[in-house]
């Protein structure tokens, strides 16, 4: 048997999977994900069962990218046909939990007369009695709160639905799009039978730096079930990283990491914001900063939103076994759309921190503050949101992730009191997605056509960006979070043109800070930016 020492290989790639689908924000907490178990998983497979050669010819056509159509072929109708009945065998409860969400939709929208809402606990149907707290607002309207941590600990949180799966990049021609497709154990692929805090894990991941002894790679994996055609072996390689980590011996070095990603670090402190770290391989090798080349401990995660590509399990799951701490903003407290992220992350055993507006955070040579955040969001009384303001040594950065700007008195403002910024990152996804393309699911009644093209997940456009930029009196600017990175299609579901509104907006708003001689550049694959102390 061989002796020698194996690490993680760079164009290994790992997906966590809730009952075979990608694992993102809203699959983790009960509720949110019975809705979208049953109101978009099933209702994609069964429309995929009854007409597969569609879905076939859809996926295959660059303008449907990120729509509903489950890219798999003629050959595996019949393995989601038994994924159909495996979901109705086995996720009962989650599907009766998604039906009392529904019926007690309809039993506040019907309570109009602003009398007492006492009479309506009697009604609340089973799987939610207990769980639930009904109010009124002070216009005499009745809604509900969940009772999140104790639907954690209910029957309905199902940690057995969790597995891992791995594969190798050289091995796929593309990663299918997270939100439409589920995964197959094929042959080339290996899964794990294994939750998500099995020590499997972190034992994997740690081997990027930490290596494994082959004659114990068994012994890692050993007493869980795993299914597909990779073995254990082929995602390890015994070849150290050409690509370690360097750290940082004065002043603060920025690395953009792709998307929304960004490295912050001093020499005694190390930050990342928004990490979504791509694995290497021959195609993006020169062109990603890979988990390689990350800091042996991390301070602080900062999460901005519970999007999945700002808060990715996919990439939180490997840093965890390094990282110290997660701010993640503060909830609604028990709206069905904004989930807990601070319970969700809990969950999956991280040290988790929940701030509110402007609390500050302090640290060895700087602070965190976190920094209100409008839009992106379809309208909805979402507040887990924010934007971070990161001080190291003196330097000054602002990461606006895909805050918008409808009200320019807000940074008027914070402009006084986040003065002469070194470094302001925005997104310009201003032409988002109908917000039903997330939160579609959670509904209970049909949304209007017009609605949905209305209340979009958009983000900043120029007008509203250079408002920031001269309020916070920006040195230098860069435009990120908009997915031009091709290795992050699997999960985006975006493909841009030199006419699409996000690209020409981006276009005018660089100009628009040259005409004022602020230095502007659009981030793509990997920038490292250096601030003198």
């Amino acid at each position: 048997m061989e002796n020698n020492l194996l690490y993680l290989k760079e164009e290994t790639y790992f997906e966590p999977l809730f009952n075979h689908w990608y694992a993102w924000p809203y699959l983790i907490p009960p509720a949110t994900a019975a809705r979208h178990m049953v109101n978009t998983h099933r209702r994609i497979m069964l429309s995929f069962v009854k007409n597969y050669k569609l879905h076939i010819m859809a996926v295959k056509e660059s303008v449907l990218t990120g729509a509903e159509f489950l890219n798999c072929s003629e050959s595996q109708v019949d393995d989601i046909k038994r994924l159909v009945e495996e979901l109705d065998e086995k996720c009962g409860e989650l599907i009766e939990l998604s039906d009392a969400i529904k019926e007690l939709d309809d039993l506040v929208f019907e309570h109009t007369s602003g009398e007492s809402i006492e009479y309506l606990y009697a009604k609340v149907p089973n799987p939610l009695k207990g769980y639930v707290e009904i109010f009124m607002d002070m216009e005499h309207r009745a809604s509900y709160r969940l009772i999140e941590p104790l639907l954690y600990r209910s029957e309905f949180y199902k940690s057995s639905l969790q597995s891992l799966s791995f594969g190798v990049l050289s091995r796929v021609e593309e990663r299918p799009f997270v939100l439409s497709t589920p995964r197959l154990p094929d042959s080339n692929h290996l899964q794990v039978r294994a939750d998500f805090n099995a020590p499997v894990v972190d034992a994997i991941f740690s081997a990027r730096e930490k290596p494994i002894p082959a004659d114990k790679l068994a012994d890692v994996f050993g007493g869980y079930a795993a299914a597909g055609g990779l073995s254990y072996r082929d995602l390890f390689t015994d070849e150290k990283s050409l690509y370690p980590y360097v750290p940082v011996d004065d002043g603060v070095r920025l690395q953009y990491t792709g998307h929304a990603g960004f490295v912050i670090e001093s020499k005694n402190t190390r930050i990342l914001v928004d990490p979504v770290i791509a694995s290497r391989g021959m195609d993006n090798a020169e062109e990603v900063i890979s988990y390689s080349e990350l800091p042996p401990v991390i301070d602080y995660i900062l999460l901005t939103h519970s999007h999945s590509d700002h808060v990715n399990i996919e990439t939180l799951l490997q840093l965890r076994y390094k990282t110290r701490k997660v701010l993640v903003p503060k909830n609604n407290g028990g709206t069905l759309a904004d989930p807990s992220l601070r319970l969700l992350l809990s969950q999956l055993n991280f040290n988790v921190q929940e701030v509110d507006d402007l609390e500050e955070t302090q640290l060895a040579d700087g602070r965190l503050v976190s920094v209100p955040f409008l839009g992106e969001h379809g309208d909805l009384n979402i507040r887990s949101k924010t934007a971070w303001f990161i001080e190291l040594c003196g330097k000054k950065c602002f990461f606006g992730a895909d805050s918008s700007n409808p009200d320019e008195n807000l940074y008027r403002h914070l402009g006084k009191i986040f003065a002469d910024i070194d470094v302001l990152a925005i997104g310009m996804e201003c032409v988002g997605a109908p917000y039903t393309w997330i939160y579609g699911a959670l509904h209970t009644k049909i949304v209007s056509k017009a609605i949905k093209n209305s209340r979009r997940l958009n983000g900043s456009d120029c007008a509203q960006a250079l408002p920031m930029v001269k309020a916070f009196g920006a040195k230098e600017v860069y435009i990120y979070a908009l997915g031009l990175e091709p290795w992050y299609k699997y999960f985006m579901g975006i493909e841009y043109d030199e006419n699409s509104r996000q690209v020409v907006e981006s276009n005018k708003f660089l100009e628009a800070c040259r005409d004022i001689k602020v230095k502007a550049e659009s981030l793509y694959g990997k920038k490292t930016i250096y601030l003198d102390a």
